[in-house]
């Protein structure tokens, strides 16, 4: 009984990573469009915050979030785009979240939103974008010897 439920769910192992990439993704497109259609805004709470060079900042940021969530959605460069996008979240937690950080941690943190999506980006990070993705597709189609989304 133990090995068929192994086998169930070694067959759905590649939901995982699959589904992660669709929630987070989806969820860093929408908010870069909204930042994209207004980088004013944008702009002017990067320099409440005091962040460097806001209206880079804030259009690098942007951009970032909407090309790198359709990255994650399609499993392309998702290393690479989790761990940026990992980055944007630490700087969030660092400024626009740490208020709420410090009073939910540490019994809530992951009622922070960035807390959260940090989380995952690192998993993604780490264990790689999964066999439904254009990256696995792309190793196996250059011979590459990488685990690229896969998961032993």
């Amino acid at each position: 009984m133990a090995g068929l439920g192994l086998s169930i769910t070694g067959a759905l192992a590649f939901l995982a990573p699959l589904l992660t990439r669709l929630v987070v993704g989806f969820g860093f497109h929408a908010t870069g469009h909204g930042k994209l259609q207004n980088l004013q805004k944008v702009t002017g709470f990067f320099t409440d915050l005091g962040i460097p060079f806001p209206a880079a900042n804030a259009a690098f940021i942007a951009g970032l979030e909407f090309f790198g969530g359709l990255c994650l959605i399609f499993g392309l460069g998702t290393r690479i785009f989790a761990f940026l996008l990992s980055c944007s979240m630490v700087v969030a937690l660092l400024t626009a979240d740490k208020a709420d950080f410090i009073k939910k941690f540490p019994p809530d943190p992951t009622d922070v939103a960035s807390f959260t999506y940090l989380l995952f980006l690192i998993w993604l990070v780490l264990y790689g974008p999964g066999p439904i993705s254009i990256d696995y597709f792309l190793s196996k189609w250059l011979g590459l010897n990488s685990r690229t989304g896969e998961s032993k």
